[in-house]
């Protein structure tokens, strides 16, 4: 099994907890978009504590990536927040739950 399967696996589960009709192939997509920061234990995780996270989430997802609005964006990411409550949020289920509360999933078609 590779590294990318492991950490699929360890994302589906975090995810189910959250999303119970959640679509794992957009899951995929959007950790394969993340590159290597998913195997970086610093990187791979999002804090919602933290305002400087929070707003390059939205920087780098909503607009650069998903080229939308920063406002939506930053509603989106705190709505997010409010729903994956885990201490530890993986950043892969975290962009596919912006994506999701976005709508954006065509995106990632």
């Amino acid at each position: 099994m590779s590294k990318f399967d492991e950490k699929m696996i360890a994302y589906e589960a975090a995810l189910d907890k959250v999303d119970i009709k959640n679509d794992k192939e957009l899951l995929r997509k959007v950790a394969k978009g993340l590159g290597p920061s998913i195997y970086n234990n610093d990187s791979n995780k999002v804090a919602c504590s933290d305002k400087a996270e929070v707003q390059r989430v939205v920087d780098n997802l909503v607009v650069k990536k998903l080229g939308l609005d920063k406002d939506k964006g930053m509603e989106a990411v705190q709505a997010v927040c409010k729903k994956y409550v885990e201490r530890a949020k993986h950043r892969a289920v975290f962009y596919y739950l912006v994506v999701k509360e976005l709508g954006a999933e065509d995106h990632y078609a």
